[in-house]
């Protein structure tokens, strides 16, 4: 949820307090969770939900709050620690699949860092259809497109003799991963064209909507990790009318989201989790919106692994700060981590010789874990 959504607004609202606004909340399957009552669909799956009311974090600025949520580990010029989804790419056997093992829909996520290029995200801007390049822009035939590959792969051969360059490597493994892709049927799980319309239609008529269609398409064929963004939490203004606007386009995904998953079967075996960066103040502004806040936010997760229908921590009666159980930032990333296979206490070596391991003590929120 790029920008910082409103935790007041979304997953810990705050009704007949000053913070609360005109936002009502309402009940939902799960007696224990409170939604924002524009998530009237999401409140019917709330029952599969676990919401961590607790997070809080020292970095209100979004691209430090950014890089915090995807890696676990505070910014640092001197090294770029990998995002979570880049250490799932890395740690995770590939098996057969054909695909990208991270895949992020709707917008760039945040990169490898010291691991290298063949650990990026695979970035689609516009989710729903085939990615664009999968064919030369004029017909090759095979045994021009075969001479071309050993052209490349002659003068890539000659660099790396000659530079000794480790990127060459890196390169003929993307070059490699890229290839394999294009030549896949699994290919076809990045298009909704072949689905049925309600289906399509649940999700919603949204790039959003059919990012997390997309997102289903591909842990069908075995994608270990896919994000989702949907942007403009950036609420400093009219926070109400847009907050209402981004969870109109929300609350049909996420719902169809966790529908389809659970009707597939997918559900016991998929995390999904909802989160941004930081929350927002309880203190309205006088243009109607809400600041940045990071001393205290939300995030909701679902799936693998997940006690469903609970709430873990909480926040004071405005929303301003975590009064009990609280989490950090890293902690969030640690569970994400465990629940998809990658243990939080592995360490690795940089290129540069500093041991860093896959957050910055951060460890797995027990209380949320089956």
């Amino acid at each position: 949820m790029n920008g910082g959504p409103s935790h007041l607004d979304t997953f810990d609202p705050k009704p007949g307090s000053k913070s609360s606004g005109p936002f009502k909340a309402i009940k939902t399957r799960a007696p224990a969770i409170q939604l924002c009552e524009h998530l009237p669909k999401l409140a019917e799956h709330a029952d599969r939900l676990a919401v961590l009311r607790g997070v809080s974090s020292k970095e209100g600025n979004h691209q430090r709050a950014i890089e915090l949520a995807h890696t676990g580990h505070v910014p640092n010029p001197t090294v770029r620690a990998p995002a979570i989804g880049s250490w799932v790419a890395k740690t995770r056997p590939r098996g057969a699949l054909e695909l990208p093992s991270f895949v992020s829909l709707g917008g760039p996520s945040l990169g490898a860092g010291f691991f290298g290029n063949p650990y990026d995200p695979f970035v689609v801007s516009k989710p729903g259809a085939l990615p664009d390049d999968l064919r030369p822009a004029r017909p090759v035939g095979p045994a021009r497109a075969s001479a071309r590959s050993s052209f490349l792969e002659t003068l890539e051969g000659g660099f790396a003799l000659r530079t000794g360059d480790p990127q060459v490597a890196a390169r003929r493994e993307v070059y490699a991963k890229a290839r394999t892709m294009m030549a896949s049927d699994s290919v076809q799980a990045f298009s909704v064209a072949d689905e049925p319309a309600a289906i399509v239609d649940a999700y919603g008529d949204t790039d959003f909507g059919r990012g997390c269609l997309v997102a289903r398409r591909l842990v069908e064929v075995g994608v270990p990790f896919v994000e989702v963004t949907l942007d403009g939490w950036d609420t400093h203004e009219d926070n109400f009318g847009r907050v209402e606007d981004r969870l109109a386009i929300l609350d049909p995904a996420m719902s169809a989201l966790l529908a389809d998953l659970t009707a597939r079967g997918l559900l016991d075996s998929t995390l999904v989790v909802w989160m941004g960066e930081f929350g927002r103040t309880p203190r309205i502004s006088g243009d109607d919106g809400r600041d940045h806040h990071p001393a205290a936010f939300s995030v909701a997760m679902a799936g693998a692994g997940v006690k469903p229908g609970v709430v873990h921590g909480e926040t004071d009666g405005d929303g301003a700060a975590v009064v009990k159980d609280g989490v950090s930032v890293p902690d969030v990333v640690a569970t994400i981590a465990h629940l998809t296979g990658v243990d939080p206490r592995t360490e690795v070596t940089t290129p540069t010789g500093r041991p860093v391991r896959v957050t910055e003590k951060g460890k797995p929120i027990q209380a949320i874990l089956t």
